[in-house]
This record gives C-alpha cells, structure tokens and sequence, in this order.
C-alpha cells in the first residue's frame, strides 16, 4: 500500500516536471512531495487502511476519507504559505489514483486474513472456560488471525483402552488441525505429552497456552501465571540504552505536546466557561514508578462537586456526572493533554502501563500478588492494553487490561513503544478508541 503511495505521488511529480520542462529531484518540489507521501500514509494507516475495513463500501469509504484529508491538508498548508509548493496535478491526482488503489489493498488485506485463519487450525486441549475465553479473545482483535476446528479437556485428550486409543491425535488428522494448544494441566499429563509429540513429528506445531496467547493475541493470560513466568527481563530495567532512548523520546514528544497545550487551553477554558463552569484542571492521586504516588493532570470532564466524591472508583462509560463539554473533551481524548506536563516531570512516559488510583491499586495487589510487577516501571500516557483492549471500568475489565500490560513489560522495546504511538493515532482518529 505504501509503495504504491510513493510510486503515484513519484510519477506525477515526474511527469508534471517533464511536461513543464523542470528537474523535480532537484527543485524544493522534491521535499514537498515527501511530505506528502508522508500525509497520504498517515492517513491511509489513521483510518484503519488496509486491514480493518470489513466490505468493499467501507473500504471505498476509507479511502475517500484518506485521500481527501491528505490533500485537504496540503491544499491549507498551500494556502497559509501562499505558494503552489506541489501541483495540482500532482495532489488531486494523486488523490484520485490512490481511491482504487487502496480499495484494492483492502481487498487483498482481508483475503490474507483469510487465508491466514484458515492456515491457522487450532485444536485446544485445555479446560471449559479456558477454551471460551480464547474463543472471544481470537474474535475481538487477534495480533494474528487463526480459527479453532477442533478442543478436548485434558482428560478427553488421555489415551484408553488396552490398545490405546490416542484422542489428541486423532482429533488433529480429524479436523487437520495445524496447531495444537496445550494447557497448564494438559503439559502435566505425559500420554498427551507423548502424543503432541507424535503431532509435531508429522509436521503440526505445538504451542502452550500461554505462548499461544503472547504470539496470536499480544498478552499474557493470568490462568496460565506462575510466579516463576514472571521472572523476565523488563527493557526499562534491565537494558540501561533503551531506558535513556525512551526518556529521550518522552521529552520530545512531550514537547510537542506542549505546544499542542498551549494552543488548546484558551478554546477549553473558553468551552468551560459556556458549558462546563468550575477549574480549568482536574488532579487525582496516582500510582507512578516503584509505588510512588503523583497528581494526574487533565482537563476537568466533570462536575466540579464530583472532583473528590470517593463514592465511586470507576467512571462508568455514559457518567452522569460527565458535563456536555467534558464528554467532547474525552472524545477527542483533549482532556489527556495536561498530561504533558506529568511527562516532562518525569511522573510518567508516553508508552507504559496506565497510572491506576492508590485504593485500586491496594485492592487488585491484596487479589494479585504480582500486580505489583506493573509499577517497576513508569506508567504512560498510552500503553499496549490501551490500543487492544476497551477502557476498564469494572475490575473484572482492569484485570483483562492487565494481562495486555504484562505483555508489554515482557516485550518491552523502542519498536513496539512506536507501535503503540501508532496505534493510538488509529485509534483515536479511527473513532476505536474513544
């Protein structure tokens, strides 16, 4: 998808500058161009190109959407510039070109999709809920796709009879099953063990439930935790140039972010004093880094008189005590911008597990005692339980989340801190995330 951007908006530019006599890789058109391949890929990625549109339309949509935002936002740099710094041949035709070509790449998305949950056949040995909740988690938003054909308890899966039957293995030729997923209790039992590796021999592969989990859905599931399991390597502690690295680039992001705030503030305060009367920030306790305790900063979404009522922990998604304005404000997620600040003082990163309140905190740590693991390194703005999971609003949700974040913790690196930025763009502009 991304080729094609760059070979549509290379070739008009190349072409407009053979028509009108003029070197386009030498004149100051060239680095206009970039950034306008640049735009149209960001957009295109924003919307949910290729993979997430589900129909033709929605994909014919999408693509509208991206390529019109793209060229809309060089048109307006054009304009405060007063300069042609890109043709109009070159936006609008690349816009226009660019319409079939995404769709096309919609199309061939979701027919790898396809073919790759197909290649993907999954027979599961583990417990009732076990394989229910795998289930769900496979249709709500898998890292990659695959499809369950075939599951046995662990005591189905046992050999029997004088001349042993072999359940596992016949299960798989069955449902030609090309992946076989092995519980805590099954990986206990050796007749399964012995018959997984008669699978493997000819050719299936043999994954644990919880390795299952990490590489198909990005998390680690607390069914399958033992405390020895969380004994990884955390990047923040452990690997001394990645921590600088993302210091580095929290400052910087949080600069931008900065100016962002400053151009934002007087339009909020302005909306508070119409709709949403009371102080301009809203501070809460939170749980940072090694179980220190910092005040968030965001902009105030509620009730004024709400700001310290403890009667409630969780904010539930259609609040009663969330002002008309202050629902605008998490929507467009605006009300996390003061957070910048927090960044610059070093109480949080831009990518980390999110800063739960202490008596949450003291709560799901008396339930869990390994819930303390997510507070060795610092919280962020964003995270990987952000991106793949909805917002927590219960306990039972925080928990969900929290198999996401030992993931990350697990994987923790600069390329999948970038992801999660790029995610969060997705998910905010793309609507999924609000």
């Amino acid at each position: 998808m991304y080729a094609g951007v760059v070979v549509t908006v290379g070739g008009l530019c190349k072409a407009h500058g053979l028509a009108h006599e003029y070197s386009w890789s030498g004149s100051s058109r060239f680095a206009w161009s970039l950034g306008y391949v640049a735009l149209l890929c960001l957009a295109a990625y924003s919307v949910g190109l290729p993979e997430q549109p589900r129909t033709r339309r929605a994909a014919v949509l999408v693509a509208c959407v991206a390529t019109s935002s793209a060229a809309l936002g060089v048109s307006l740099v054009q304009l405060f510039a007063g300069d042609a710094l890109l043709p109009r041949f070159v936006v609008l035709g690349s816009a226009l070109v660019l319409i079939p070509w995404f769709v096309l790449c919609a199309a061939l998305a979701g027919d790898f999709e396809s073919r790759a949950g197909e290649r993907d056949r999954v027979l599961v040995v583990a417990g009732a809920e076990e394989i229910e909740s795998l289930e769900a988690d496979l249709a709500r938003a898998p890292e990659r796709p695959a499809l369950i054909v075939a599951w046995l308890t662990p005591d189905e899966a046992v050999s029997t009879g004088a001349m042993p039957h072999r359940p596992l293995v016949e299960a798989a030729r069955v449902s030609r099953a090309t992946v076989v997923v092995l519980s805590r209790v099954a990986q206990n039992d050796d007749d399964i063990v012995v018959q997984a590796a008669t699978l493997h021999e000819q050719g299936a592969r043999i994954r644990t439930l919880s390795l299952f989990y990490e590489k198909w859905l990005g998390k680690l599931p607390i069914a399958e935790l033992e405390r020895v399991s969380l004994l990884f390597d955390i990047g923040e502690l452990h690997a001394a140039g990645y921590a600088r690295v993302k210091r580095l680039l929290d400052v910087g992001l949080a600069l931008c972010g900065l100016g962002a705030l400053a151009v934002v503030t007087p339009f909020v305060a302005v909306g508070n004093c119409i709709a949403n009367r009371g102080p301009l920030l809203f501070r809460q306790p939170r749980v940072g880094r090694n179980c220190t305790t910092f005040d968030i900063l965001k902009f105030r979404s509620m009730r004024p008189e709400s700001d310290g009522d403890d009667t409630s922990d969780w904010t539930a998604e259609a609040d009663l005590r969330i002002t008309k304005f202050g629902g605008f404000l998490r929507r467009t997620h605006l009300d996390e911008l003061p957070q910048v600040l927090n960044i610059l003082r070093g109480e949080l990163s831009v990518v980390g597990p999110r800063p739960e309140q202490p008596q949450v905190v003291a709560e799901m740590t008396d339930k869990l005692p390994f819930y303390r693991l997510r507070h060795l390194v610092r919280p962020g703005l964003t995270g990987w339980a952000q991106v793949k999971y909805q917002y927590a609003g219960t306990e039972a949700e925080t928990l969900e989340k929290l198999q996401y974040e030992f993931f990350y913790l697990r994987r923790q690196g600069v390329g999948l801190d970038l992801r999660i930025v790029a995610r969060t763009c997705r998910s905010v502009v793309g609507r999924a995330g609000r």
